[in-house]
């Protein structure tokens, strides 16, 4: 097998990629439906993100196509010098090699997070859940279909159908080089890829996010910022967790009868502190924990705060580094909001839900890092290159 693929190649199974999942866009649909109709389990995120309908088919179709039009970002020149005694040394990106992407439930993550390494350079490994198992095969399937096409081996997109006690043998124990780890999914799977990987892992996904409520804030934005933020997507991790609103909001009470009447129109449980747990519908919060608590379901807090100072320290200990976001008509408020908070994403007046790589132009994402090295937020195929010393002579020696 090569070790390396040109951008005529990596395009050339792209492009037979998107041509394969619209033609087979009802064996898709049919593999999900067994994977739902077997699906065990109360968890609702994880079955909101096993469902693929047209919609998704759709997404998956629109992330190839965007990778597709993206320049190549294996090569790249970063920097260059020429040394006094001749030697011309560049450094440029390069793929990391292969990289095993180990996710829960999503089978969506098969098509955008395998094309963004792909197109890469890298090699992929994955493993999915086994509650989307027909689902996953199938796509891989279809991987290996676009690879034969254009004369590729199809272990460049490899597929590893382990239960836990394997998983954990392989990430302690490879029996291939792998150079980069990613799990997708819950705290639960990022901390057991971390206790058992035996190279590099990039945490991503979890969420605990944040929004405050300025007393300038027009308050009919907010709320609907607030509202699509939290019931839009609850699976996200980009989803709203928690609302901080600042004590000198003008008609409050208002306000709040407002926001929890469309809140529990989604039928969202409101927590509270001993202000905000005094209106109906909200109870108050009795654990602390809470505040680091990733919900992933229909549960929002809502609570007082007394400066936008006070906001930014809640969240800065609470959130997960995440997504947060200000509502205000003060730029000024709005910038030292955006540059204190310490989260991967921050917003001035806009939902949180758009901290998603399709969403900032990259064509999906393989991830959403929430890590500071190598690379925070979102990670596109620009983000997943490393980089390389070339050193050009003619017979230096020092």
């Amino acid at each position: 097998m090569k070790n390396v693929l040109n951008i005529k190649q990596r395009n050339g199974v792209l492009k037979a990629m998107i041509k394969l999942i619209s033609k087979e866009r009802n064996l898709l649909l049919d593999a999900n439906k067994e994977d739902i109709e077997t699906f065990a389990g109360e968890d609702k995120a994880l079955y909101d993100r096993l469902i693929l309908n047209d919609d998704k088919i759709d997404g998956m179709i629109r992330s190839l196509q965007q990778l597709l039009d993206q320049e190549d970002p294996v090569g790249k020149e970063i920097f260059s010098f020429t040394h006094e005694n001749g030697l011309l040394i560049t450094n440029k990106t390069a793929a990391f090699g292969t990289v095993l992407i180990i996710y829960e439930s999503r089978p969506d993550v098969t098509v955008e997070a395998a094309g963004i390494a792909f197109k890469s350079g890298n090699r992929i490994l994955l493993k999915g859940g086994k509650e989307a198992i027909h689902s996953n095969t199938t796509i891989v399937n279809l991987w290996h279909q676009a690879l034969k096409e254009n004369g590729i081996d199809k272990n460049w997109i490899q597929y590893l159908n382990y239960n836990r006690e394997e998983t954990q043998k392989f990430l302690k124990d490879p029996n291939q080089k792998i150079d980069l780890v990613i799990p997708r999914g819950g705290e639960r799977l990022i901390a057991f890829v971390k206790e058992n990987a035996s190279c590099p892992v990039i945490v991503s996904g979890r969420g605990n996010n944040f929004i405050y409520v300025h007393p300038d804030a027009d308050q009919e934005k907010a709320i609907d910022i607030i509202v699509n933020a939290k019931t839009a997507k609850i699976s996200a991790c980009n989803a709203l967790d928690k609302v901080l609103i600042n004590s000198n909001l003008q008609g409050f009470d208002a306000f709040m009868e407002k926001l929890i009447k469309r809140l529990k129109d989604f039928h969202v449980e409101i927590l509270g502190d001993e202000i905000t747990s005094e209106f109906d519908g909200i109870s108050e919060i009795t654990d602390e924990k809470i505040w680091y608590e990733e919900f992933l379901d229909y549960k929002i807090a809502i609570v007082m705060v007394s400066s936008v100072e006070v906001a930014i320290a809640k969240i800065n200990k609470y959130s997960g580094g995440h997504s947060a976001s200000i509502v205000s008509k003060s730029k000024e408020v709005a910038e030292e909001f955006l540059e204190s908070v310490d989260s991967a994403a921050v917003y001035h007046n806009a939902s949180t839900r758009f901290t998603d790589g399709f969403q900032f132009g990259l064509g999906g994402e393989l991830a959403i890092s929430t890590d500071k090295l190598h690379h925070r937020g979102p990670m596109g195929m620009q983000h997943l290159v490393t980089n390389k010393w070339y050193i050009k002579g003619d017979g230096q020696i020092r």
